[in-house]
């Protein structure tokens, strides 16, 4: 069954003066998904939610929720909410009259005001908060005030405006499946902008990535992070190794490469733009490499070499290992468990390393 889309954004542009924020931006949002639109500071996220809200006007192009163009259509007329970055509570009120107010400001009876105010509360995991000060509260609950507050007005689509921006870490990782819960909870559709690819990957049916104000690619989280389209969102959305290299030979599917440390190494990718001769940028996980005390254990047996360990970051449940390859000198970093052989892992020692050649993603260079 098709779901129709809460919302539509046909070729929007935002200049500001000789500067283009927003570049033809094309997307639809459908009813009741969690979209994150993911990028780093400056690259126009903002800007295009402050369209959707109808804080800004679009040079051109047109938007539409639920088939309604708002072009023309002031902020308090559009069936929109925003949660901000700062949650902008009111701090002289308690958290009753913090929720209730949009409801007030629409005339809503007294009566209607307190009942919709308890239940969407309740639905936050608040319930008796009313009559709290907002000093009271904690950081997460806070949060799901800044919710409760947009939530009983109704809205059609929730705009987030990087909300957990301002939490320590741990706060924000609670709050990551908080979100999720809640978004699951009312059915409402969820715009969410963020530079914190992990708030994207773990909370979002939708992702898109975002650069000098274009969308580079729009997929699930699994598509965005194990196919990424560009080079630019495999180098930005999770860990990775990225070398420079040239084709040095091409069939079909299959490249052969070397790269600037004059490594050999074989790729498995679409080579539609890439010809012999031709530079390129291959991106590989740290996860996808392979490590043995051996080379007789490998299990792949392509892109095989000898790494010598430069340094161990401990990362949790993980380490991530430098190495540096014994011949050609190319650096990478591994992703390992912290159990198993390699748990003792000292920078000196000598391993070796190996990847399949469809691990890796290969771009042409775009000179940059």
């Amino acid at each position: 069954m098709t779901v129709s889309p809460d919302l539509v954004c046909r070729d929007l542009v935002k200049d500001f003066d000789s500067f283009r924020a927003v570049d033809h931006v094309t997307f639809e949002v459908p009813q009741g998904s969690f979209f994150s639109i993911l990028g780093p500071s400056g690259c126009g996220k903002t800007t295009l939610l402050r369209m959707i809200a109808g804080f800004q006007s679009p040079s051109s192009g047109d938007l539409l929720i639920k088939g309604r163009s708002m072009l023309g259509v002031p902020p308090n007329k559009r069936p929109v909410s925003m949660v901000f970055q700062h949650l902008a509570l009111f701090p002289t009120m308690n958290i009753g009259d913090n929720v209730g107010f949009g409801l007030r400001q629409r005339g809503v009876a007294r009566s209607e005001i307190k009942a919709r105010v308890t239940q969407v509360l309740e639905r936050v995991g608040l319930p008796g908060f009313s009559e709290r000060r907002v000093e009271q509260l904690s950081g997460g609950q806070k949060q799901r005030v800044a919710i409760a507050r947009c939530m009983v007005l109704e809205p059609d689509v929730l705009l987030l405006d990087e909300p957990l921006g301002a939490l320590d870490l741990k706060l924000r990782e609670h709050m990551k499946i908080e979100l999720k819960a809640l978004q699951s909870e009312f059915n409402t559709t969820f715009v969410y902008i963020t530079h914190d690819q992990s708030e994207a990957l773990v909370m979002s049916d939708k992702v898109a990535v975002m650069n000098h104000g274009r969308f580079e690619q729009i997929g699930t989280p699994h598509e965005i992070y194990y196919d990424p389209k560009t080079a630019f969102v495999a180098g930005f959305v999770g860990d990775a190794n990225r070398f420079d290299a040239k084709v040095s030979a091409k069939s079909g599917s299959a490249l052969s490469m070397v790269t600037q440390a004059g490594t050999q190494i074989e790729v498995e990718a679409d080579a539609s733009d890439l010809s012999v001769g031709q530079g390129a940028e291959i991106f590989l996980r740290p996860e996808a490499i392979e490590l043995a005390k051996a080379q007789a254990d490998l299990t792949v047996k392509t892109n095989t070499s000898v790494g010598v360990v430069t340094s161990v970051f401990f990362n949790g449940a993980n380490s991530m290992v430098s190495l540096k390859d014994a011949k050609a000198g190319m650096s990478f970093n591994v992703a390992l468990p912290q159990t198993g052989a390699f748990a003792d892992l000292q920078p000196g020692d000598e391993v070796y390393t190996s990847w399949h050649p469809a691990k890796a993603r290969c771009y042409a260079h775009d000179g940059a």
